[in-house]
Order: structure tokens, then sequence, then C-alpha cells
């Protein structure tokens, strides 16, 4: 009910214009004495009626001026619905990286060429020899014109080791499986390997068999390995300490010119 009143009073004080004009003439008219109707006689001066008059007017404006005043300073209490706050936004969670780094692998030593790639299936041996029968403490490292050597590669060190096999062919070689045994002595995990013959030519796997880390080299069907000297290498990452390169081991089974040839043995520690 307030608000409907309040709001026609709004509406009314802004549409009235008073007539400034007729109102000043009839005050004039009222202070120089003239009758404000005509059929009064211009003998008589109602002067308590034109005062009267006056006042009327004037306290007639002022109150309408109090009263727009009013209406206008006192606006219809409205909740300002404008100047409620927007919630804010959930915070987004800080991301977190716990994932490790791998433990990079030493540098290989000599001129190798580009790294293995391991084979997910395991071949059969290209010879008639048994790969990986020979055992800690056994040695044959020459047959014919193959003859072999193994060592603890200088570079290895307190958490990781490399295992050098090297291989002297006075004539060319038709068919090579090389197997190299890491024996397990705690903490033994490949890092990768490598040899100076061409990657292409050889079928390479690594894999957990009997105790130890076995890394096996085929020569492809088709391929040669030619007369000279060539070095195999394994990389592996082990238990802190010296590597007790003394349970490790390799074999060769090869055929040449002269039928099938076998080498194999252990491993030299670095001094």
């Amino acid at each position: 009910m307030n608000e409907e009143l309040t709001r026609r009073l709004h509406a009314a004080a802004e549409a009235h214009q008073p007539d400034r004009a007729r109102i000043l003439a009839r005050m004039e008219r009222g202070m120089s004495g003239a009758p404000a109707d005509p059929r009064e006689s211009s003998g008589t001066r109602p002067w308590p009626r034109v005062a009267l008059a006056s006042l009327a007017t004037a306290g007639i404006l002022a109150v309408g001026g109090f009263a727009v005043a009013a209406i206008v300073e006192s606006p219809p209490d409205r909740p300002d619905i404008s100047a409620t706050p927007a919630a804010p936004s959930a915070p987004s969670a800080p991301s977190a990286s716990g994932t490790p780094r791998p433990t990079p692998s030493a540098p290989t030593t000599g001129s190798p060429t580009a790294p293995d790639r391991p084979s997910s299936t395991s071949p059969s041996p290209a010879t008639s020899g048994s790969a990986g029968s020979a055992r800690p403490g056994s040695a044959h490292v020459q047959d014919g014109p193959l003859w072999s050597a193994g060592s603890l590669d200088a570079g290895s060190n307190t958490y990781w080791a490399q295992s050098n096999i090297t291989l002297k062919a006075t004539q060319p070689l038709t068919a090579l499986t090389l197997e190299l045994r890491i024996t397990q002595t705690g903490g033994v995990q490949s890092t990768g390997s490598w040899r100076t013959l061409p990657a292409d030519d050889f079928t390479v796997t690594v894999q957990n068999e009997g105790g130890a880390v076995v890394y096996r080299w085929t020569l492809k069907p088709g391929r040669t390995v030619p007369a000279g000297q060539h070095v195999f290498a394994g990389q592996y990452n082990h238990a802190a300490g010296e590597r007790e390169a003394q349970h490790d081991g390799y074999r060769v089974d090869a055929n040449g010119p002269r039928g099938a040839l076998s080498v194999w043995g252990g491993f030299t520690p670095t001094r």
C-alpha cells in the first residue's frame, strides 16, 4: 500500500507543471489593488483577502516543493540484486609430478655402432652347439680360426657395468650365435647392448633365464661376419658395490669354412 501511494505521488509530482505566469499575474494584481473579480467594484480594495490569497498560494507551492523533494530523496526500499557477489570459482589443483627420472646409462666406451634393439622372441641357435652351456670357471677361448676374450669394461662403476666379448676371426663366418650371461647377484637390470657389426645383421634378445640376465645376438640367415676383430657388449645396473664378474660367462657358436666352431669363457675384472 505504501509503495503504491509513494509511486503515485512520485508520478504526480513529476507531471505537475505550475503556471508561473498566472500566479505572478494574480500576485501583481493583489499588490496593485486591482480586484480579482471584474464584478467587484473598482473603488474597493480588499487587502485582507489579497494577502490571504497570496499567503495561501505561497504555502501551496512550498508544501508541493517539500513533497516532491521528499519523494525524490526517499526512493522505496528495494533490494539491489546487482550487488549480490558472484560465487568464487574453485581453485585449480596444482599439478604434481612424482615420476622419478630413469637412471642414465654410463657412456659407452669404444666405437660401437647404433645400440641393439632387443626382439621379443627368442631365436633358435644358428649352429649345432648349445649356446650358454659354458659355466663360470670353464674356458675354451679358441677354436681354429675363431678366438675370444671376455672383460669387464673400464668404464664400469659401483652401480653400473658393461661386459665386453671380443671375437677375432681369421675367416668369414656364415652363422653366429653369441650368448652373454650376467648372473643375478642383486639389482641386475639391462640398460642396453651394442656391437661393432651392423645392427641389421643381427636379431637381439634380452631375457631373464635361470637366475641370470641373458643377452643373445644371432646372425640373420644370408648374412656373413667378415674376418677381423669384433666386439659385443651388454650393459646393466647392479647392486651397489664392485661387480663380481667371476660369476658371469659367455659362449659363441659359429659356422666357418671348416664347419662348426665354439668358444666360451669368463670375464677378467678391471684393475
